[in-house]
């Protein structure tokens, strides 16, 4: 059994991927090729945003982000504690000054007050002054946009949504990659619309912070790519990965429908034993990840026995950002992140994809819901 199956999606969609790639193979237009423009304007009828931007990766994005909006040294930028180390990286690599924060209890995603509180301590102390948050939508689930703007607007704060594991999720309609002032997502493989490589989008509304994201992906071009008007990166979406990911993203919402019916079969069969994903009313998850969280017991003797089973399982997140070696210079105490501390020791992950056969499900699905799991020397919780 996979984790994430992406010989089964392959299979599925073989003829018109294929397809795609002999056109690209055809015309020789590698790089910003016509397919990097059709699928911006695909996923900005998708998002529901006026503007797309292509780019290289899921953390380019970010960074790009960032840089659009003149993040850098002397600034703060408020971000979870619990998430993939790309999200916090980037606030170091404008020169940026990182502030986690803990998350909420039932969605795992940064929790509001807390939020609201971080800010109101950074602006007091005046070392560095607030500039934006970057808020996750976690395994999926988009973050409270309501609360988070609210909060942003209170203090002038812009937002960047960072809907890497997000996209395809909702808040009443609305979609994930068009909360906030500017948004992204990582087209990295295993997330719900992966290609076959790297890559990553940008999403907003705001013109001027479009066009200084198409001039930042390729090196902060003026004109044209030899008139150099800012610092820039080397960020282009390539046109092959481009390519593959229209007739992903034509086939997205099936996968979608596929992803709430995995979803809701784990939903009923595991909520006796275990805290499953919870998403609010009004909310879709996309479902990146399928996580869970024992009732009883440490989390490892489900998985050791999924594993004599051969059946994958993954710790999304085990090491929270606070406790990063490399964010070792910002002292955090060991007591400053209570949730995301208990949350990070305690869940694991699912297989999750739209192709997970039935029967495979039944299996995991029977095997962790046995009575005699050996949870070792470790006591019960």
């Amino acid at each position: 059994m996979q984790f994430i199956d992406l010989q089964k999606q392959y299979k599925h969609l073989k003829t018109r991927i294929d397809k795609r790639i002999q056109t690209v193979l055809d015309h020789g237009k590698y790089i910003l090729g016509p397919e990097v423009k059709e699928l911006e304007e695909r996923l900005s009828d998708f998002v529901g945003v006026k503007h797309s931007i292509g780019v290289a990766n899921g953390t380019d994005a970010l960074q790009l982000a960032l840089m659009a909006l003149d993040v850098g040294p002397g600034d703060a930028v408020f971000t979870t504690t619990f998430t993939f180390f790309a999200t916090a990286e980037v606030i170091s690599l404008v020169g940026a000054h990182p502030v986690f924060v803990d998350i909420d209890a039932q969605t795992y995603n940064i929790d509001p007050d807390l939020l609201d509180k971080a800010i109101e301590r950074v602006a007091t102390e005046g070392k560095y002054a607030p500039k934006a948050v970057i808020s996750v939508d976690l395994f999926g689930l988009p973050a409270d946009y309501d609360a988070i703007s609210a909060i942003a607007g209170k203090h002038g704060l812009k937002i960047i949504e960072d809907a890497a594991q997000g996209f395809g999720g909702s808040i009443n309609g609305k979609m994930a990659g068009s909360f906030g002032d500017i948004a992204t997502t990582s087209f990295f493989p295993a997330k719900p619309l992966g290609c076959y490589g790297d890559g990553g989008a940008v999403f907003t509304n705001n013109d001027e912070l479009a066009e200084k994201v198409i001039s930042l992906r390729v090196h902060g071009k003026g004109v044209d790519k030899y008139d150099n008007i800012r610092i820039g990166l080397n960020s282009r979406l390539d046109t092959i990965q481009a390519a593959i990911l229209l007739e992903k993203l034509a086939e997205f919402p099936r996968e979608m429908e596929l992803r709430q019916s995995v979803a809701g079969r784990y939903d009923a069969a595991l909520h006796n034993q275990f805290h499953i994903p919870f998403v609010p009313d009004g909310y879709v998850s996309s479902w990146a990840q399928y996580t869970i969280r024992p009732i009883k017991g440490p989390r490892e003797g489900y998985m050791t026995q999924l594993k004599e089973s051969s059946i994958p399982t993954t710790v999304y997140y085990g090491k929270n950002m606070h406790e990063q070696t490399a964010f070792s210079f910002l002292n955090h105490q060991c007591d400053s992140f209570p949730i995301a501390d208990e949350i990070s020791r305690a869940v694991f992950s699912l297989p999750m994809h739209p192709y997970l056969d039935y029967l495979e499900q039944c299996e995991v699905s029977s095997i962790l819901t046995r009575d005699k799991i050996n949870f070792g020397s470790t006591s019960e919780k």
